[in-house]
């Protein structure tokens, strides 16, 4: 049986904490950010962890067991 293969896209785009959490860059501020307000354009310079539901989803794409979706 061949080996499974993690989502190298997806694997790119976040991280996974010591913790087991997943963190990713917030989306929304590539472009088209001057209509935004102060306070929404300093949260999206932070990284966002994904909620509980996400990580489940992520889990069947990276097949790794994440703290985070327990």
């Amino acid at each position: 049986m061949p080996k499974v293969k993690t989502h190298k896209g997806l694997s790119k785009r976040i991280k996974i904490t010591a913790s087991g959490k997943v963190v990713h860059r917030a989306s929304g501020k590539s472009h088209l950010n001057s209509t935004m307000s102060g306070d929404a354009t300093r949260s999206k310079r932070n990284k966002k962890v994904c909620e509980k539901s996400v990580a489940k989803k992520l889990e069947k794409v990276l097949h790794t067991h994440l703290k985070g979706a327990d």
